[in-house]
């Protein structure tokens, strides 16, 4: 569940330390979860990243603490909110996904970014 100013940890490596949601787009509702596409505003950034302080950028989101249900009944939770910062296109604006993402990214539409993670849970 993630909703607006929540603190999301990014899980590439586009240069992006700390990330805050500051929009949630309407189709969504008022809440984000799993696959969604929000818009955040780079809190702090690596100098020689890709993205820069108070930037804002799309971030998809692949890590959440709040439990999902799947259709098979399973529930999966994650350690911590996280997400990847993409472009207008989708693609991730980072070389790297650091950490596990979830198959339900997979299933949104997002290749590139679950080809390129190291674990799909």
């Amino acid at each position: 569940m993630i909703q607006l100013r929540t603190i999301l940890t990014p899980a590439d490596n586009s240069g992006a330390k700390r990330l805050m949601v500051i929009g949630v787009p309407a189709r969504v509702g008022r809440i984000a979860r799993l696959g969604d596409v929000v818009l955040c505003v780079v809190q702090s950034a690596d100098p020689a990243g890709v993205v820069t302080d108070s930037e804002k950028v799309r971030v998809l989101i692949v890590r959440t603490k709040k439990e999902v249900r799947r259709q098979d009944g399973t529930y999966i939770r994650f350690d911590d909110n996280a997400g990847v910062v993409i472009d207008k296109q989708g693609l991730p604006r980072g070389t790297r996904i650091l950490g596990p993402v979830a198959r339900e990214v997979k299933e949104v539409g997002y290749n590139k970014i679950a080809s390129l993670a190291r674990e799909v849970v």
